[in-house]
């Protein structure tokens, strides 16, 4: 979608999957994604304001990188983000798991995949300096 010539000009990382690899994981990732949060909002815990704090700033978190990335081509910045959002699904993952605990399993293959595309991306900012 937001591929262009700038990208496939790019030096890959070793282990950079095709791109018909990462459309079905996202799209399986989203749907556990929002089975996670359905989980979590369905939990008889009053006090969960942090989580959902936490849920959205990954989120938002998440759809900037793409256009950092790929519009943008800030290498660097989009790697800023994606250690943040690192960060704020492992601390997801644990304020879910508090609550419910499927919820916060439920994460886990969201955020191997995205420590995964963190790898990838400091191998671009590297290779590609």
């Amino acid at each position: 979608m937001f591929k262009t010539e700038w990208y496939y000009n790019l030096i890959k990382p070793a282990f950079a999957p095709p791109d018909l690899v990462f459309r079905p994981v996202w799209i399986i990732l989203y749907i556990t994604i929002f089975i996670s949060l359905f989980l979590y909002i369905k939990a008889p815990y009053k006090n969960k304001s942090f989580g959902y704090i936490l849920f959205f700033t990954q989120l938002l978190l998440n759809l900037m990188w793409t256009p950092i990335f790929f519009i943008m081509h800030n290498i660097a910045y989009a790697l800023f983000i994606i250690v943040l959002l690192d960060i704020f699904v492992l601390l997801t993952i644990k304020s879910f798991y508090k609550i419910n605990k499927y919820s916060g399993l439920l994460l886990i293959p969201y955020f191997i995949w995205i420590l995964f595309a963190t790898y990838l991306n400091m191998g671009y900012l590297i290779l590609n300096r």
